[in-house]
C-alpha cells in the first residue's frame, strides 16, 4: 500500500515528459499561445529581414503562413549559420507567442533546436549581419594633418648691456 503513492507519482511524471516531448505541427502552433512547447516541420526557406533578423518560414508563402522562428541579429553568433537550415526537419523549444496573428517562437540559443538543426556550422566570422553576407572591413581614415598655427612676430632681440663691455668710471 505504501508504494501506491510513489507509483501514482511516478506514472504521472512519466505521462507528463511523454506528452511535453511530443512535438505539434506547423499548423497547430497557434493554439498553444503562451505554453512553453516543441513545433516541428520543415524549413522551406530562411529569409532575412531588416537589421539581420532571420525567419525561418515553414510554409511557401511567410504572409499566410501560421508558424514562424525568428532569430535576431544578436542571437546569430549563440545559434550559428540558420542558413544551413533550409530543406531540414527540424523541432524547435520554446515559449510560443503571437505576433501579427502568427505563432513564433523566438531563437536565442542552439540548445532550442533538435533534429537535423543541431549539426549547423557557427556564424562565419566575417559575416556582417548589417551588410547581409557583403563583408567590409571598412573605411580607411588617414591621419589628419597637423594645423598650422600662425606664428607670432618676434620684435627685435632687445640688446642686453653686458656690465664688462661698458666703460666704467671706476676702471
Amino acid at each position: 500500500m505504501q508504494f501506491l503513492p510513489i507509483l501514482v507519482v511516478a506514472w504521472l511524471l512519466t505521462s507528463a515528459a511523454v506528452s511535453s516531448a511530443a512535438c505539434l505541427p506547423v499548423n497547430e502552433a497557434q493554439k498553444h499561445i503562451g505554453e512553453t512547447r516543441c513545433v516541428s516541420g520543415k524549413v522551406l526557406k530562411v529569409a532575412q529581414g531588416d537589421r539581420g533578423v532571420h525567419f525561418l518560414d515553414f510554409c511557401e508563402n511567410h504572409a499566410t503562413c501560421p508558424f514562424t522562428v525568428v532569430v535576431f541579429a544578436s542571437d546569430l553568433r549563440y545559434v550559428g549559420d540558420v542558413r544551413q537550415l533550409a530543406g531540414k526537419i527540424v523541432e524547435v523549444h520554446g515559449p510560443l507567442k503571437l505576433y501579427d496573428n502568427r505563432a513564433e517562437i523566438i531563437l536565442s540559443d542552439l540548445r532550442q533546436l533538435k533534429g537535423e538543426g543541431t549539426q549547423i556550422p557557427p556564424l562565419p566570422k566575417n559575416y556582417d549581419v548589417e551588410r547581409k553576407g557583403r563583408y567590409s572591413a571598412g573605411r580607411i581614415n588617414y591621419p589628419q594633418t597637423a594645423r598650422q598655427t600662425s606664428r607670432k612676430r618676434q620684435s627685435k632681440p632687445i640688446p642686453q648691456n653686458d656690465p664688462s663691455e661698458t666703460d666704467s668710471p671706476l676702471d
